[in-house]
């Protein structure tokens, strides 16, 4: 062959069916050749229907043709084995998370395309037919995928071409022609676009709402550092006032002691000299007693009359002087440093009550708004409404979680807080947490729902949202408002049945939204201070017999 000046390749002698070089290679009437084995091994799979087919150009043949070997391409083969001339490039072994070639065998080898016609993904050498074979060529080729399960219709095994809008699915041609004859459809490709616009949109948003974040999370941290640095001033600034009053009282116990040790001095300075004087005088009154006594028993008349006059001298008479002493007690000074020790122990109390009370909040980033419905299940709160506080003309069921307009029912007890005048109820929990989300949907036409300040005692009844300690929304058939104080905002109509009621106390927020599904939408945010404990209120219309409002399980 190479003499002749012919260039034949490895690929123009290959069997199509195993891709390798033809052995015992025989020719079909068509044209087109193959391994002995291998197109006996394809005819045998149709000896049931009679028809035998060329694998490429799928002519068939009735019957089955005999098969001779081509000797002239045999020899061409051999001359090419003699050449030793390359064959193609081994195909790439197959990597991690790479898709495997579904026609390799042994060593898993990595696919490039894959059918969405034959379900099947090829690598490099087994794909060559899907370019060589004018059939094959018609397929529908993509990128190596391991999702082709999810191209194909479970019901109809048809490839998925259509995007239904009303189900918002993928489905087939048989599927839209059935199944989906009435829905809003259109193809897979159109609906992929209109989803790509979407998904950047989304990205978009998704970007804005990373960076807002991430702007969130350096203020925070930001934040979170200052409030240590405060903090730590803080101590150190205490503990200095705190040490100067420690030496204050230290100082002010030694000047007290001073005092005292002063006082004790000169008291016992004042007593000594007194004490002195008194011993001297009563050592002479000893001296003079022992002369009387003395003279008492002298007989000499002369003697006796001449000291008489001398030592005679009444008593008390001269420099003597009546001594008298008070009592000094310390118990005054006492007492006074016990009341300072008091009065110091109850204001340092009451002070630090008040700095306990002081909240230290981060108010530069506040924790965000809940936006979804996921976001505000967060807060969901489990209630139940209140037998004490129902009025007698409403029924409580399933659970008291649900209630109902009846006339017949009046079996309720006295209680301080029934509502007696207004058909309403209050749940038996008070919204405790900083944030809490409940959801209600009911029958009613006409009804209120909203929250409350517990009634005082003696405090007149007043319906939900006409005075200045309740909130509520007002559905009047279609038509909404809010109500508060007597006051009414009109917000729209044509909502769901279904009402979500949010309260963030701390930040003082009311709001409704309509649910439906897992969409939240708004109906309408009231600010107001909130400086009582919340409870969950709900009015019903006396026209609305039977009628009810069920609290959800959330």
């Amino acid at each position: 062959m190479a003499e002749g000046g012919i260039s034949v390749s490895q690929d123009q002698l290959s069997c199509s069916v195993c891709l390798d070089l033809l052995k015992d290679p025989v020719t079909l009437p068509c044209g087109h050749s193959y391994c002995m084995g291998c197109i006996r091994n394809c005819w045998d799979q149709g000896d049931q229907t009679g028809i035998y087919s060329c694998p490429q150009c799928r002519q068939t043949f009735t019957p089955r043709p005999v098969l001779g070997r081509n000797t002239l391409l045999a020899e061409v083969v051999e001359k090419l084995k003699e050449t030793g001339l390359s064959g193609p490039p081994a195909p790439s072994p197959a990597g991690p998370g790479d898709v495997l070639c579904d026609v390799c065998t042994g060593r898993q080898v990595r696919a490039v395309k894959s059918c969405l016609v034959c379900l099947a993904s090829y690598c490099q050498t087994h794909l060559q037919p899907h370019y060589n074979i004018t059939p094959l060529k018609r397929h529908r080729l993509v990128n190596a995928t391991g999702r082709l399960e999810e191209k194909i219709c479970p019901d109809h095994q048809k490839l998925r071409e259509v995007f239904c809008r009303t189900d918002q699915t993928c489905i087939c041609l048989l599927c839209s022609d059935y199944q989906h004859r009435d829905h809003d459809t259109i193809s897979a490709e159109s609906a992929w676009a209109e989803k790509t616009r979407q998904l950047k949109d989304r990205q978009t948003e998704s970007q804005w709402n990373l960076a807002s974040r991430e702007k969130e999370l350096q203020e925070l941290r930001q934040a979170v550092k200052s409030l240590r640095s405060s903090a730590q001033t803080a101590v150190q600034d205490t503990d200095r006032i705190f040490t100067e009053l420690i030496r204050s009282i230290e100082r002010t116990r030694s000047e007290l002691t001073q005092l005292i040790r002063a006082q004790e001095r000169a008291a016992v300075s004042q007593a000594e000299g007194l004490l002195e004087r008194l011993e001297q005088e009563i050592a002479e009154l000893r001296r003079r007693d022992a002369e009387l006594s003395q003279l008492s028993h002298t007989e000499d008349h002369i003697h006796f009359l001449q000291k008489f006059q001398s030592l005679c001298v009444p008593a008390g008479a001269g420099d003597s002087t009546r001594v008298s002493f008070k009592k000094l007690s310390f118990e005054v000074t006492v007492k006074a440093v016990s009341g300072l020790k008091t009065r110091l122990e109850r204001v340092c109390k009451e002070e630090l009550v008040k700095i306990s009370r002081t909240r230290t909040e981060i108010c530069c980033v506040q924790e965000p708004q809940p936006r979804t419905r996921a976001q505000f299940l967060r807060y969901a709160c489990q209630l139940t409404l209140d037998p004490n506080t129902v009025h007698r003309h409403l029924r409580l069921s399933e659970g008291n979680r649900r209630v109902t307009l009846d006339f017949q029912n009046s079996s309720y007890p006295d209680h301080p807080e029934r509502f007696y005048s207004d058909t309403q109820v209050l749940c038996k929990q008070s919204l405790s947490a900083p944030r809490s989300y409940w959801e209600v949907e009911g029958s009613c036409s006409v009804f209120k729902i909203g929250v409350m300040y517990k009634r005082k005692r003696n405090e007149k009844e007043c319906e939900l949202g006409n005075n200045d300690r309740s909130w509520c929304l007002y559905r009047y058939v279609d038509h909404y408002t809010v109500c508060h104080n007597g006051k009414a905002t009109d917000v729209g109509n044509n909502f769901s049945s279904r009402i979500g009621v949010y309260v963030d106390h701390r930040a003082g927020l009311l709001s409704f939204y309509s649910v439906s599904g897992d969409t939240v939408s708004p109906i309408y945010s009231l600010r107001a201070t909130f400086t009582e404990s919340l409870y969950p209120a709900f009015w019903i219309c006396v026209c609305c017999t039977d009628d009810y409002v069920t609290l959800c399980h959330l």
